[in-house]
């Protein structure tokens, strides 16, 4: 255990940030949230933190509280004395917002690292960000980590030899194809179109799925309407199953019934959102081990390289 170093966690992150403290070997740091009846919320750290490296953690999916109680936490520890403030933020929100797609929409995910940096925050540690290059956006080092960190193991025990790697979009098939190498399997590609935004208008598979054991690879699983909508196309292909990978569990409007009413065997996700309701066909795999492990090489200044298997 090294001196000096204080985990928090801001409510929407609670269970994972203990399990982090506790893969780490110290306790929890304390953090006490005063709510004011009109909505507005004051965090405060209940023990110093002065001259401490200071690790919070908290996935900033909606609402936009999350993020806001991110922020106050940061200028806390800044005002408070901290030598260093690590924001930990396994999910990382408005990360779609990476670019202008249409005249006059903002940049999103440059305005949330505007915020951040202007807040105090020293460095940033992340996780499967939708668009690589958000990394650009801070002007601190930024600790990018994957998913494949943790789901290769997973692949590696479900390929008997019939597998195939699928991307559900054009966007992830990089993602998708870097899996396929590293597994010496097939490769196969579902292009989209959509009409507006969390909805799919239709859809076709460029590749051979006959016969095949396919895994699905994404970032993140919102309304599960392209993923659902592939794993039954793949599925009337003649796929023999259908699994997927997504690192962030976001499932939002209906979601969890689309993925039960689906053909779709198994959809394998992280903890960095904490689900809303169980389901028999999704199964978590924890991050807590990987972010307390990234945590203790850079308090020691070593090198965490070892950590991206698949990027």
């Amino acid at each position: 255990m090294s001196v000096g170093v204080k985990i928090f966690s801001g409510r929407a992150s609670h269970e994972l940030a203990k399990r982090i403290a506790t893969s780490y070997g110290i306790e929890l740091g304390d953090v006490k949230v005063q709510e004011f009846s009109d909505g507005e919320f004051q965090p405060s750290f209940e023990e110093t933190v002065r001259g401490q490296d200071v690790f919070i953690v908290q996935s900033t999916m909606p609402p936009s509280d999350n993020l806001f109680e991110l922020l106050l936490m940061i200028d806390a520890a800044r005002r408070a004395s901290a030598r260093k403030i690590i924001a930990v933020i396994p999910y990382f929100g408005f990360a779609r917002q990476d670019r202008k797609d249409k005249p006059r929409v903002a940049i999103g995910a440059k305005l949330v690292a505007n915020m951040l940096m202007a807040a105090g925050v020293d460095r940033l540690i992340t996780m499967d960000l939708h668009a690589d290059q958000i990394q650009g956006f801070f002007e601190v080092p930024v600790d990018h980590l994957y998913g494949s960190t943790i789901f290769f193991k997973e692949m590696e025990a479900l390929n008997n030899g019939n597998l195939i790697l699928a991307a559900p979009d054009a966007g992830g098939a990089k993602r998708a194809n870097s899996y396929a190498k590293k597994l010496d399997v097939g490769l196969a590609i579902c292009h989209k179109q959509r009409k507006k935004a969390n909805e799919v208008a239709e859809m076709t598979v460029i590749g051979d799925v006959e016969g095949k054991d396919v895994i699905l690879v994404d970032d993140m699983c919102d309304t599960a309407g392209t993923l659902t909508k592939a794993a039954d196309l793949f599925m009337e292909k003649g796929a023999l199953s259908v699994r997927a990978f997504c690192t962030h569990a976001v499932l939002s409007g209906p979601a969890y019934e689309r993925i039960e009413n689906s053909k779709i065997t198994e959809l394998i996700v992280t903890d960095t959102i904490p689900l809303k309701r169980k389901s028999d066909k999704i199964r978590v795999v924890p991050v807590n081990d990987l972010f307390s492990d990234v945590i203790k090489r850079l308090v020691n200044n070593q090198s965490i390289s070892s950590h991206f298997i698949i990027s």
